[in-house]
């Protein structure tokens, strides 16, 4: 018969075990992130202290199961798993001497569009302290800044857009061939109708910054619902997004008080529709949130903003939406994040995957997916030039 000292000994070592444990297992796990990172980084002293706390558990450490084993997962559940983005190599098969591309959409033919600056190139001169574009006095770009590809090696099938826009920034293709951009110098957004010169619909003044419902300051997307509505991002001074109508009539502006939604340049918009989701890639607080688009009534409830911000975010710069999934690429953050492609399940408000080139990305700017979910293109400044991804299934 054990005395009751035993008792207490025991159950007092097996606590001190199981605190033990839970104290060094969220070490094992930063463990894990540091070493994904790129080995050039330099850590803070911060993450210094860090090594020298996982340094003592080195027996735990390396015995400790990769990401994919601690959440559950086996080669048998990849069919539950999203395509991998895999770069395809060679492609554009030819140099299409770009200038900073800044907006990439695909069209109802699977065709990538994208957008670029020609000979402009934004640095800290571009605009000054009110916001007002210091290179008006060039004049509009002279060349064409709309090239419209081949997915198959990436060659120029049509261009267009020379002697229209100043600085050009995010660019959408409806589900029309209806043409969307978005001009940060000229502080205005477009419509264009497929092969029509001129804009249907347009938002701003042009060279005038504002922040009430006529004006535009630095605008950066729109995203356009299959029912008409239109949203566009306002961008870089006002990090609000504006809620239109088919005809361009304003509708809200989101966020609306007392709403309570802070935004630091929403800098891409995507829309999960099923989900009545607006996914905005909020680049200064590096996160996407994806707050109700409004597109249909919910009876008796208010739904709060999903959120993904994880630790190797980064400054989302670009979104796309497919199904239930949001595609994003980050921007250079720090010496610390990677740059990188991410693959985000809002519903759960977590990155499920984390993808990018061999050679690795140097500035991505957007993205974009194709409506048939068969590959994805990522545009950057710098380097300047465009992505192709084949989304295939994960290997068993």
């Amino acid at each position: 018969m054990r005395d009751r000292g035993s008792v207490i000994d025991f159950t007092q070592v097996l606590s001190a075990m199981v605190i033990a444990i839970a104290a060094i297992l969220p070490l094992v796990f930063f463990s894990g992130t540091l070493n994904a990172l790129s080995p050039g980084y330099e850590f803070s002293g911060f993450y210094d202290e860090v090594r020298q706390l996982l340094s003592l558990n080195q027996g735990i450490s390396q015995d400790a199961p990769r990401a994919e084993q601690v959440s559950g997962s086996s080669p048998e559940d990849s069919a539950d798993k999203p395509d991998v983005p895999r770069a395809v190599k060679n492609w554009p098969q030819e140099n299409l001497n770009l200038g900073q591309v800044s907006g990439v959409s695909v069209n109802s033919a699977l065709q990538p569009v994208i957008f670029h600056r020609g000979d402009r190139i934004w640095d800290k001169d571009t605009f000054n302290a009110t916001y007002h574009y210091q290179q008006a006095y060039k004049g509009p770009i002279k060349n064409h800044t709309v090239l419209t590809l081949d997915p198959q090696n990436g060659k120029v099938l049509r261009k267009w857009g020379a002697n229209l826009f100043y600085m050009p920034h995010g660019l959408t293709v409806d589900r029309h061939d209806n043409l969307w951009v978005t001009d940060v110098g000229l502080h205005q957004a477009f419509k264009f109708k497929p092969d029509e010169p001129l804009p249907t619909l347009t938002f701003g003044e042009p060279f005038i910054p504002g922040s009430d419902p006529g004006h535009l300051c630095m605008p950066t997307s729109i995203a356009v619902a299959t029912t008409g509505e239109i949203f566009l991002a306002d961008g870089y001074c006002n990090s609000r997004i504006l809620k239109f109508n088919a005809a361009g009539g304003l509708l809200a502006i989101i966020p609306t008080p007392p709403e309570f939604l802070y935004l630091q340049v929403p800098h891409a918009l995507a829309l999960i529709e099923s989900m009545d989701r607006l996914c905005i890639a909020d680049r200064e607080n590096s996160r996407v949130t994806c707050p109700r688009a409004g597109l249909y009534a919910i009876q008796g409830r208010k739904e709060h903003a999903l959120t993904i911000q994880q630790p190797d975010m980064g400054r989302v710069f670009g979104v796309a939406a497919k199904g239930k999934l949001v595609y994003a690429v980050n921007g250079p953050t720090s010496s610390l994040l990677p740059v990188q492609g991410l693959t985000i399940d809002p519903q759960t408000e977590s990155v499920i995957d984390h993808w990018a080139p061999e050679e690795g990305f140097g500035n991505p700017h957007s993205i974009a997916v194709c409506p048939n979910g068969s590959a994805l293109y990522v545009a950057e400044i710098g380097p300047n030039r465009i992505w192709k991804f084949e989304l295939v299934p994960p290997k068993k």
